[in-house]
């Protein structure tokens, strides 16, 4: 799969899972793990595992997903009009550093062709919890991105079991600025009275950036407490190049974009237990960003997170890892 450009090797990947017996051959399934089955933010997860936003955008391998193992996949990040994103090539590998380099730019079919394939679904078929990532377009200007975030929460509404507000992408151009406090407090307040207003409302964490600052991060807390969010996910991508193996011509042949991967573990570990330390214990935190290996998952799970999402990874080491995690959960169970 290395020899392929790495958006090409991502999709002819899940084609050959969609094969007969493909996701019986890969499995990330492992005996007794109905004994991680945990409930987190009112919901039943059947194991801490996720699959971060960003690997099935457009909602089309979830039972394939859920076939190796992850109790939980997120889909998006969704806007409410299709769009293509950025230009090809927009995804890179640093297998020295493990890492990956994307600036897909928020590339989906829309909430509208979303919705609908996630209606097809027979959720009886799949033990999996499915959460929705939503954003704004690209051409919509911030002072509008509200409306784009509340289209998205109502057409997916019905079709996914809890929501994610993407606000922390740094592949759409000013993106990053609704994480400012005034910003993100008129969207999560929006996002939160449209919830209450459902029967039954659902989940709603906010995804926060890498990069922020200690002072930003504590805002960001007072506003998720003060709109009554569910948690955070922490963390997306990381702009910053520091202290990789890669040599700088390939870096730079990268271009701008996100960083995923094991560069990225300890600034996340170390936003994790930050998190952990100021907020409420009833707030839920997931902690994504740099989870290479199955005691890198537990070191999180260990120090306050209530789930963690794996996507780079999944992508270097394969289901296998879901399977290794599992083994080592288990091990404290008996």
């Amino acid at each position: 799969m290395f020899f392929l450009p790495a958006e090409t090797a991502h999709y002819f990947t899940m084609r050959l899972l969609e094969l007969p017996f493909g996701t019986s051959i890969f499995s990330g399934k492992t005996i007794h793990e109905e004994k991680l089955g945990k409930e987190v933010g009112g919901i039943k997860f059947p194991n801490p595992i996720g699959l971060a936003a960003g690997f099935d955008k457009n909602a089309r391998w979830i039972p394939i997903l859920a076939q190796l193992g992850f109790g939980h996949i997120e889909i998006g990040t969704v806007t409410p009009k299709p769009q293509p994103g950025n230009p090809k090539p927009r995804l890179f590998r640093l297998p020295k550093d493990k890492a990956l380099v994307n600036r897909m730019g928020f590339n989906n079919d829309g909430a509208d062709v979303i919705a609908e394939r996630l209606k097809s679904l027979d959720r009886s078929k799949i033990n999996a919890i499915i959460g929705g990532n939503i954003g704004k377009n690209k051409v919509t200007p911030n002072e509008e991105a509200v409306n784009d975030y509340l289209i998205c929460f109502d057409k997916l509404f019905d079709y996914v079991d809890y929501f994610v507000v993407n606000v922390s992408s740094p592949n759409t151009p000013g993106l990053r600025e609704l994480q400012e406090k005034e910003s993100l407090a008129g969207i999560l307040s929006a996002i939160q009275n449209a919830n209450h207003k459902k029967a039954n409302p659902k989940p709603v964490f906010l995804k926060i950036s890498p990069d922020l600052h200690y002072d930003q991060i504590d805002e960001i807390i007072e506003v998720v407490k003060e709109t009554k969010l569910t948690g955070i996910i922490a963390t997306n991508t990381t702009i910053s190049r520091e202290e990789l193996k890669t040599d700088m011509e390939t870096v730079e042949k990268a271009g701008d974009g996100g960083l995923s991967g094991a560069p990225l573990a300890m600034v996340s570990q170390g936003i994790l237990w930050y998190l952990r330390s100021k907020c409420p214990k009833d707030m839920v935190l997931i902690s994504s960003g740099g989870i290479m290996n199955a005691h890198q998952a537990k070191k999180r799970l260990d120090a306050g997170a209530d789930l963690v999402q794996i996507y780079t990874g999944f992508i270097y080491e394969g289901p296998a890892l879901n399977k290794r995690i599992k083994k080592l959960l288990l091990q404290e169970t008996h």
